[in-house]
């Protein structure tokens, strides 16, 4: 018969503080990876991106009233932002049930093609595509995007086609 010695593990800790670790929750990485999401979605959910999207529509209706815009563009933003934001409303639903998601290059699409006050309403009620960097940062390049085609049609001209 042998005498084998338990192995050691490393910790040359204390028993109390041993029954202190063993009393705290062991996954802390992905606790504090929860917190810090929600506080980030929670952070970034202030009023200034909705007071963006009140702002700019009712400057395109106001436009529109004062005949300096066609008002079919600010129907085409109004229909394409209601659609927006119906798409993020059944991708968030989707994730929430583990079932076929929307494509992240259909809603960067809706957005740039004048959905983005939909989307960027839908990100801060809905709490849906606001924390992933990556996402948002291509977002924000459609909205630049469209904003740059709204500037140049106006200036040119080529919105009055939509008359």
């Amino acid at each position: 018969m042998t005498n084998k010695k338990p192995a050691k593990t490393g910790n040359s800790a204390s028993p109390q503080t041993n029954r202190a670790q063993k009393s705290r929750p062991q996954n802390n990485r992905a606790q504090s990876s929860r917190t810090q999401k929600s506080n980030a979605a929670t952070s970034g959910s202030s009023l200034m991106p909705l007071l963006l999207v009140v702002i700019f529509l009712a400057g395109l209706i106001g436009a529109a009233q004062q005949h300096m815009l066609p008002y079919g563009i600010a129907g085409m933003y109004l229909t394409l932002s209601l659609l927006t934001f119906i798409a993020y409303a059944i991708d968030k639903s989707a994730a929430k049930r583990g079932k076929w998601r929307t494509k992240e290059s259909t809603l960067h699409l809706l957005a740039l093609m004048g959905g983005w006050p939909g989307a960027l309403f839908a990100q801060n009620v809905l709490r849906h595509k606001s924390v992933k960097a990556s996402f948002r940062n291509v977002f924000w390049l459609t909205v630049v995007a469209n904003l740059a085609v709204l500037g140049y049609g106006i200036k040119t001209g080529a919105v009055d086609m939509f008359i």
